[in-house]
């Protein structure tokens, strides 16, 4: 159960290792997240905000290869610089692609399942975010949105958690197909389902802290749990000699 915060300790570590060029990744992609958030937001469309916000779980991994090349790189003595995290090579290949895809279809799946969950909660468009606020928090019909959304968000996420949370460095790192690898990620979480939903709830712990921000709490707990993420992949799968079968802690 210790493990999760093992991996938080091994990733501030390696941020600290890789200060700079951390910081620069993880602060673009909190200024992407924080001009998207605030244009949804300037066009009266708070249920997007809110509903793409909580949709970042899905894209993350995706995000997050250039931080798992750092973190590769660091395991192997190496002293990692932004081009490294910004070019990716071993990213360049079908696998990681499709990975690619079907989190993005998962993440369009989201939009839409979330906005039918708002459609069915109200006749109402709640244009502006207090507006949007008085209703999920002063009604029942919107304590009845955020408890669905809340459940089949849920579910949808831990979900993509247990596809990912291996599936995603294992590509970088091992000559394996994605079938492979996403077996390998959802076995891992199975083999050890308390510490991995104690690491899912301090994910959700941290990102729910950047959403407070606005987003821009991300410039510094991206790169983190990024960086951390690898220490779990490192930690909860051997890489395999030449051609040997992935082996699982």
């Amino acid at each position: 159960m210790t493990a999760p915060l093992r991996w938080l300790a091994l990733g501030l570590r390696d941020f600290a290792a890789t200060l700079v060029a951390s910081l620069i990744y993880g602060t673009t992609i909190a200024l992407v997240s924080f001009a998207i958030w605030r244009a949804l937001i300037a066009s009266d469309l708070a249920f997007w905000a809110l509903s793409l916000s909580c949709g970042f779980v899905f894209i993350a991994p995706l995000l997050a290869m250039g931080l798992y090349e750092a973190g590769r790189r660091i395991d192997q003595g190496e002293r990692p610089a932004l081009k490294h995290m910004i070019m990716v090579k071993g990213a360049l290949r079908a696998d990681v692609f499709y990975l690619g895809l079907a989190l993005v279809l998962i993440y369009l799946f989201w939009g839409r399942v979330a906005q039918l969950v708002y459609g069915l909660s109200t006749y109402r468009l709640h244009t502006t975010v207090s507006d949007f606020i008085a209703f999920a928090l002063g009604t029942s019909e919107g304590h009845t949105m955020l408890i669905a959304g809340t459940v089949i968000g849920g579910a949808m996420a831990f979900f993509t958690f247990a596809i990912t949370v291996v599936s995603a460095p294992m590509l970088l790192d091992q000559k394996t197909t994605v079938f492979e690898a996403i077996f390998t990620s959802v076995q891992s979480v199975a083999k050890n389902v308390w510490p991995m939903l104690l690491w899912a709830a301090l994910i959700t712990v941290l990102l729910l802290a950047c959403a407070a921000t606005s987003w821009l709490g991300l410039a510094l707990v991206f790169p983190w749990l990024g960086l951390a993420s690898w220490r779990a992949y490192r930690d909860l799968v051997h890489a395999p000699a030449s051609t040997d079968p992935v082996r699982l802690t």
